[in-house]
């Protein structure tokens, strides 16, 4: 019986163009040529979720990893130059990022490396968390506010960090782009001395080395050079205690301002653009009221005589309504205590929490010893500190302006309500009868400072009144406050304006009363983002290239196929610290293996290699068999694990209904001593291909771990060795098949189960065609992640 046992198979309604299997649960991702990304189970290749193009994030799908806990899905997007972090249990985005150019390739690993320094350094995480306090969930109940944080009694910043162990998400883009994003969140290298657009790369798991496949054009018409090149990245292996410890810090200090970030808009979602309505109507009144005295006198008159003109008692009355304006009060207060309360507990939280972030990395960078080499700058981290400070005291100073707002309304709204309802002769409340004269010097006070009329004003922001002051601090503008705050008679703000050394003192923060929160909180990202990309440029320009060898040209005669599955896949030998470099090559139209075997040493010469990998047997017994003849050709190989190589096999013989075939290739049947003898000399000046004749060839025969693909013309695979599990992809990039690979289809109990198997997916396909046909529904049956959650959390483990 054929080995391996098929757990699902499907038609899919659109083209897919790049497969990732999670390294940690039998899920598999997708991204098809519409650019959405899908997560399916293995099971009948159950659909999970699907996430949608969309206008803001990007339609271009280049590239797909999963974090090595496989919690985290990223992907780039071409269009949009944009890196999106996904949550594996929901569509929803926890994390993006721009690039520079767009995205081509990504590998996302772990660091494997163990020293005794890096174990007290984890054990010794929690200390932030036990001297600053959790921080709370933003509210559920405004809608455009990213749901990253609001997921009650889950610390979504952790998810989002990940484990305490360093792993590294590597980037590859057109035109050289090379850059390694610590946690997957910030960068801490932008790598240079590459050419080319990237086609394949993997930082190995001790960081001493970098491999990178590239492709050059020199022109449209021309072919285009495929190279390998091996950059030398000791620093970050040196340092790694130090590089850890850093990244660790810049991923908190990156999730915090998020967490600002998005603070802030749930105040500006609470602050309702009904507090203008006093603003507009007052401007509307002096538009069409025909009486020269100004809005001022006219309340004024009717607080100090209690009665009213008959312009303002139609703005009162007819516009205004006394239904209105308790609405309006009820509005306003409202407003003011969700702004307060979002300020209180969670922007300033967050601002402390960042403070005390940036205030360890600048301890750390007084250690010059250990982190001047990798560009961590206690300057730039002091002026950080100084942004963050600001930043704190226009929060403060917001609250300052509410408490006034929300006493100043209260009181003249209780007045003007009173004052509508005797102008309309109903009945008023003893409660509300009994007005202090400080009640009306209060008033009165308030009038004078809100309701004067300013003609510049009105060529700002079309209106003559500011009586709300809230809403000019959670505006996104770079224009001035319209009402700063009064300093007049403040004694020490006029102590600082006279004292010329106070001024410049490094321990005082500086003030900005005439600018936003919004702006203060820009000027703060741009200074704490300058401060920590330097350590990036510092570790990129350590990285030098090591070595670098041209392997071929890429024929133009080849059909257009997706590069990720034809090209290069790298792999690391963790055991010895071996590079192995995986690729196929074209020779006399049959595609070759060939295995590059580098050490991750730059220094060390021993156990490099390189053989070429020819199947001499052929499965169809009707062929005569010779062992000097190449009976099929590799249309895609990946490593399955550290000892078997996967591959998609073809036949070279002309006849109709070729059969592809899905084999497992140990690497002990490759690396024999015979073979570890003969050494390749390579030419750096000469290409790979035009040295093909003196490379050391390994003929191998298929035997024990192999499947004929049956009605499928099959071109690509994507596979998992820790789950054990392999998706095969047709050529026309939409018929797939997923195999269990360590399974055989053999005995009663499996050929029953493959036979229910069998009747679910035909019954899933009828039920396929019908979503097809209405909603282009890729899942087998009706599965949304509704339904996918309702199960217990067990099963997308399994």
């Amino acid at each position: 019986m054929p080995a391996f046992r098929q757990v699902g198979e499907k038609q899919l309604p659109q083209e897919v163009i790049f497969m990732a299997w999670s390294p940690k649960r039998d899920l598999i991702a997708l991204a098809n040529k519409v650019g959405e990304v899908l997560l399916h189970r293995l099971a009948n290749f159950q659909r999970v979720w699907s996430l949608p193009p969309s206008e803001g994030t990007g339609k271009e799908v280049t590239a797909l990893a999963w974090r090595p806990d496989g919690k985290i899905l990223a992907f780039g997007l071409a269009d949009t130059k944009r890196v999106i972090l996904c949550d594996v249990e929901k569509p929803e985005s926890l994390h993006s990022f721009s690039v520079d150019a767009p995205i081509t390739y990504m590998h996302w690993m772990e660091v494997t490396e163990e020293n005794g320094i890096l174990a007290s350094f984890y054990n010794a995480e929690d200390e932030s968390n036990l001297l600053l306090p959790k921080l709370p969930a933003l509210p559920k109940n405004y809608s455009t506010t990213a749901k990253i944080f609001s997921e009650e009694k889950s610390d979504e910043i952790m998810k989002l960090m990940g484990d305490v162990r360093l792993n590294t998400l590597v980037l590859g883009g057109t035109a050289g782009f090379l850059e390694i994003y610590a946690y997957g969140m910030y960068k801490i290298a932008t790598v240079a001395g590459v050419s080319g657009s990237c086609l394949a790369l993997c930082l190995s798991s001790d960081l001493k080395s970098l491999s990178v496949i590239t492709k050059v054009e020199a022109s449209p018409e021309s072919e285009a050079d495929i190279t390998y090149f091996q950059l030398d990245t000791s620093l970050l292996s040196t340092y790694l205690p130090e590089v850890t410890r850093m990244a660790r810090k810049f991923t908190h200090i990156s999730t915090l301002l998020q967490y600002i970030k998005l603070s802030l808009t749930c105040m500006c979602e609470a602050w309702e653009e009904i507090l203008m309505q006093m603003d507009s109507r007052l401007t509307k009144f002096v538009q069409e009221k025909n009486t020269t005295t100004s809005v001022q006198d006219e309340f004024m008159q009717l607080l100090l005589w209690g009665r009213a003109s008959p312009e303002l008692q139609s703005l009162l009355m007819n516009q205004l309504t006394v239904k209105g304006l308790k609405k309006l009060g009820q509005s306003m207060e409202s407003s003011y205590s969700s702004i307060q309360k979002l300020v209180i507990s969670h922007l300033q939280s967050g601002s402390e929490a960042l403070l005390y972030h940036l205030s360890e990395l600048k301890g750390m960078a007084s250690w010059k010893q250990k982190y001047e080499s990798l560009g961590l700058d206690a300057t730039g981290i002091e002026e950080a500190i100084t942004a963050m400070g600001s930043f704190i005291l226009k929060a403060n100073e917001l609250l300052q302006v509410i408490d006034s707002s929300m006493k100043n309304f209260k009181a003249f709204f209780r007045w003007l309500y009173v004052a509508m309802l005797r102008m309309s002769d109903d009945h008023v409340p003893p409660e509300l009868n009994k007005m202090t004269q400080k009640d009306i010097t209060f008033v009165a006070d308030f009038l004078t400072e809100h309701f004067n009329e300013a003609p510049e004003l009105y060529n700002r922001k079309g209106k003559y009144f500011n009586v709300e002051r809230v809403g000019q601090y959670l505006k996104d503008e770079d224009d001035d406050l319209v009402s700063p705050p009064n300093t007049e008679g403040n004694q020490w703000f006029n102590f600082l304006q006279n004292s010329n050394h106070l001024k410049e003192s490094p321990l005082l923060f500086p003030f900005y009363p005439q600018k936003s929160l919004h702006f203060v909180k820009r000027q703060m990202e741009g200074i704490i983002d300058q401060c920590l990309q330097k350590p990036a440029d510092v570790i990129g320009k350590s990285v030098r290239l090591a070595f670098c060898m041209p392997l071929y040209k890429e024929s133009k005669s080849e059909d257009s196929v997706p590069q990720l599955f034809k090209l290069p896949f790298l792999w690391n030998d963790k055991s010895s610290n071996l590079h192995y470099v995986l690729f196929t090559m074209w020779e006399n139209s049959v595609s070759k293996i060939y295995i590059l075997r580098r050490h991750t040493d730059i220094s060390s010469s021993a156990n490099n290699g390189l053989l070429a990998i020819d199947f001499g047997n052929s499965l169809n017994n009707s062929i005569i068999e010779n062992l000097g003849t190449s009976f099929y050709s590799c249309l895609d190989a990946h490593f399955y694990d550290d000892e078997t190589i996967t591959v998609v096999l073809a036949e070279n013989v002309e006849q109709e209904g070729k059969e592809r075939i899905l084999a497992q290739l140990p690497l002990s049947s490759i690396y024999t001593e015979e073979n570890q003898e003969s050494e390749f000399s390579w030419n750096s000046g000469q290409r790979l291909d035009e040295q093909c004749a003196n490379i050391p060839t390994c003929t191998v025969t298929i035997e024990g771990q192999w499947r004929v693909l049956e009605n499928m013309k099959a071109q690509y695979v994507a596979v998992n060795g820790i789950r054990k599990v392999s998706c095969v992809l047709s050529s026309n990039l939409r018929h797939v098949r997923v195999f269990e690979m360590d399974v055989e289809d053999d005995g009663e109990a499996e050929e029953e189960e493959e036979e229910e198997t069998v009747q679910h997916v035909k019954a899933g396909q009828e039920l396929d065609q019908s979503a097809d046909n209405t909603d282009d529904c890729i899942c087998i049956g009706s599965y949304s992640l509704t339904n996918e959650t309702e199960e217990p959390e067990s099963n997308l483990d399994t």
